[in-house]
């Protein structure tokens, strides 16, 4: 007579399975949506809690078949550990988001320069959606940048404006920010129609003397803070999630050096979760790498 031992079905660690399946499934769709199309910050954040959701479900019941593995054999222990794995991505997601969100500053603006911020070419817009936040940024946030980031400090070179401005735009470039407004340029871009032209390109001396024309009027008031200041505004996105972020850099002379103010504000919501600052000191030490030798104090 032969016995043959029947071993019982986790059906908690099957549908574990299905569970963390689909909660990876929906958090990369997500991610990619929001990363390469359309879907907007609020509704990504909406996506990834529903995917976390649906993971936390299936936690518990992967536990169980794993369980029931130990204890009675039951078949479903692989099911289970690929349902707790697939799981964990969301889950780890929003945890981290929640860490930050606990333990760093309620701010979305930070700045270099907390005295004198840079100000926007263009006030960045967003429709916050379900994620609202204050119109502006109150001393008492400056005050917690400055508590949690205080190495968060601007620039001084040693060196005309043109020269660290080209530095500026290639350690843009190399950061991944995309300029999109610029002013004044024209302090360090000189203009080519004051370039002298080369031989071949020599226009003909015209016959009649040219009638003078009455000079444009200077206006004094300057357009932002002090004149004579260098403004580059753009956008930085993260690697992987795509997380917008609104970037203004301000160039200032000064004698003999140049000063380099950042300021970074999170394009959606309260709270930057640290992202801002981390992208003002990527940026900064790519500038100290392009300029090196000619940092001032």
């Amino acid at each position: 007579m032969t016995v043959r031992f029947v071993r019982p079905v986790s059906q908690s660690a099957y549908v574990a399975r299905r569970l963390g399946y689909s909660a990876l499934i929906l958090f990369l769709l997500a991610t990619a949506a929001h990363r390469f199309g359309p879907l907007t910050t609020p509704d990504f954040i909406v996506l990834v809690l529903v995917a976390a959701g649906i993971g936390a479900v299936s936690v518990p019941l992967a536990i169980i078949g794993l369980a029931r593995l130990w204890q009675v054999g039951a078949e479903g222990g692989v099911a289970a550990t690929k349902g707790l794995l697939a799981a964990c991505i969301p889950l780890a997601l929003v945890a981290t988001g929640t860490f930050y969100y606990h333990t760093l500053p309620r701010i979305y603006d930070v700045s270099t320069d907390l005295a004198d911020p840079p100000p926007w070419i263009a006030e960045p817009q967003a429709n916050q959606q379900w994620l609202p936040r204050p119109l502006g940024v109150t001393p008492v946030e400056r005050r917690l940048q400055f508590a949690a980031y205080p190495g968060l400090t601007g620039r001084r070179y040693e060196g005309a404006i043109d020269r660290v401005y080209q530095g500026v735009t290639r350690a843009a470039t190399s950061a991944q920010i995309g300029i999109t407004h610029k002013e004044g340029v024209e302090l360090v871009e000189p203009d080519i129609s004051e370039r002298p032209a080369r031989e071949d390109e020599q226009a003909p001396v015209p016959d009649v003397a040219p009638i003078p024309l009455p000079r444009p009027e200077l206006s004094l008031a300057p357009v932002f803070g002090t004149s004579g200041d260098v403004l580059l505004q753009g956008e930085a996105r993260t690697l992987v999630l795509g997380l917008r972020f609104d970037v203004v850099i301000r160039l200032r002379e000064d004698d003999d050096t140049t000063s380099v103010d950042m300021r970074v504000a999170s394009r959606y919501g309260p709270h930057d979760l640290g992202l801002s600052e981390s992208i003002a000191e990527d940026f900064l030490d790519r500038l100290d790498a392009e300029l090196l030798g000619i940092a001032g104090g």
